[in-house]
């Protein structure tokens, strides 16, 4: 996965900071643009494809807070802050508003490589996997319902039943449950569940899997302490033994 070719906006309003941003990373391969303020960012963004920006909290014109929570109310682009204030709130702030990651001036520009290159890994990742289960779930609906045991899931309507009666599941469980069928009899890691499952909205780590796998054997199995569909490989991750149909 070839990252050299991403597109890097930095929003910076110090002249000698922007400059050093730019030549870094136009220095390391990147292709990268520059603006001073939210409205030359938008002006970048309404003509370019841009897959992360390096935001200042402090610009002219607004807030770089209110920027974040505007960015990714929008988009899944990704967002490294920079800023000159040590005040841990502005941090956590940040975080809640959006963004990805967080450094604080004056930083180290090897640190900052490090963090651009791992933010566009996962990036990368995730829209890869997001593709994987968009095409899996376009193909799957194009066959009749799947059925195991007692239920019936039909993935374009989005809808399980379990002996007639229709059992909610929320996003994150359905598209766990689209990853098992797509993927029957094979043992899935965690890290590959993760990247099956949209990790913008619930930000998921291994537990969260853990939790999802729990609700799905509570709304699913007849004894989900003792599963028969969503089977634990110790030290592997899980299978789906379920014989489809």
């Amino acid at each position: 996965m070839n990252l050299k070719n991403k597109h890097i906006l930095v929003v910076e309003d110090e002249v000698i900071t922007r400059a050093k941003l730019v030549g870094y990373f136009q220095h390391e391969g990147y292709q990268v643009s520059e603006a001073t303020s939210k409205a030359e960012m938008n002006i970048v963004l309404d003509n370019h494809h841009i897959d992360l920006v390096i935001l200042d909290i402090n610009l002219p014109d607004e807030d770089g807070l209110m920027i974040t929570r505007t960015l990714r109310s929008q988009s899944n682009i990704g967002i490294i802050l920079v800023t000159g204030r040590t005040d841990a709130i502005d941090k956590i702030v940040g975080l809640e508003m959006g963004a990805d990651d967080y450094v604080t001036k004056p930083f180290e520009l090897r640190e900052l490589l490090v963090r651009v290159k791992n933010l566009l890994w996962r990036i990368s990742l995730t829209t890869q996997a997001n593709n994987e289960l968009d095409n899996a779930i376009k193909g799957a609906a194009n066959d009749e319902l799947f059925h195991f045991g007692n239920c019936t899931f039909d993935i374009s309507k989005r809808k399980l039943c379990q002996d007639g009666e229709q059992i909610k599941l929320t996003k994150a469980e359905y598209e766990m449950l689209v990853a098992f069928i797509t993927h029957p009899e094979r043992v899935l890691s965690r890290d590959r569940l993760l990247n099956l499952i949209d990790h913008r909205v619930e930000a998921p780590n291994d537990r969260t899997i853990d939790v999802l796998v729990r609700r799905l054997r509570n709304k699913i199995e007849s004894d989900p302490k003792n599963p028969a569909y969503f089977v634990t490989v110790h030290g592997e991750g899980y299978l789906f033994a379920a014989e489809l149909s």
